[in-house]
């Protein structure tokens, strides 16, 4: 009996199919057997080995657990131990105290010559403001201004309410710089600034200022007649 040459064909690709993949499920199993060599299976029960590390740790090296508090401790002394210069308690204390309201602490005095004219001051409600000099600096008048609070309560200001007049009844713009938004009672003297552009001061002569505190508007300081004269 003849066979068809196609039946032959199939069942001989068949054949060399089944051959390859046994091989290679040999070859696959073989190399996953090596590869897995040493490898066990993990403990099913943590707790217990946990447990025994912890009773035999002095005489097997097991793994000590530290605690959370103690290693935030030793992190923090080490951070601070690298950023920190080495100070005295004093020396801490006065600058955590300088740090501490900048605005409000009042600025150290320059000692200079009294010009002609000056001080030229004004006091309303025992507040008292007063123009100590005038000098032309960096293409600005710079008046060095002092203020003191002698009364029994705060009094508050908004700089952006300063008024400054030429001799000629023009307003003038300014820019204050160290005087404080509040003046606490019975405070030490407070030393600023106020800046005017010097093209603003052609042919002037003296300048006025007058100030208000806020939001009240109880007392008025004005000073008058300020030379700039150059």
């Amino acid at each position: 009996m003849k066979l068809n040459s196609t039946v032959v064909l199939t069942l001989t690709l068949l054949a060399l199919m089944l051959g390859a993949g046994s091989v290679s499920a040999f070859l696959g199993f073989d190399i996953g057997s090596k590869a897995l060599k040493g490898v066990t299976a993990p403990d099913s029960r943590p707790t217990t080995k946990f447990a025994s590390a912890k009773t035999g740790n002095s005489q097997h090296g097991g793994l000590v657990l530290l605690k959370e508090e103690e290693i935030l401790k030793t992190v923090k002394a080490r951070i601070e131990g690298k950023n920190k210069t080495p100070k005295s308690e004093q020396e801490e204390e006065e600058t955590v105290t300088n740090k501490q309201n900048p605005q409000d602490k009042p600025q150290p005095e320059v000692e200079e010559k009294p010009q002609p004219g000056f001080p030229v001051s004004a006091e309303s409600e025992g507040v008292s403001l007063s123009v100590q000099s005038a000098r032309y600096s960096g293409g600005a008048l710079q008046l060095r201004v002092k203020m003191q609070n002698k009364s029994k309560d705060s009094v508050r200001f908004l700089y952006s309410f300063l008024d400054v007049s030429d001799d000629k009844g023009r307003t003038l713009s300014a820019s204050t710089d160290g005087l404080p938004s509040e003046l606490p009672n019975n405070s030490p003297t407070y030393t600023g600034t106020v800046s005017i552009p010097t093209a603003l001061l052609d042919d002037v002569k003296s300048i006025s200022l007058s100030l208000t505190d806020y939001p009240a508007q109880q007392l008025k300081l004005e000073v008058l007649d300020i030379p700039v004269g150059r």
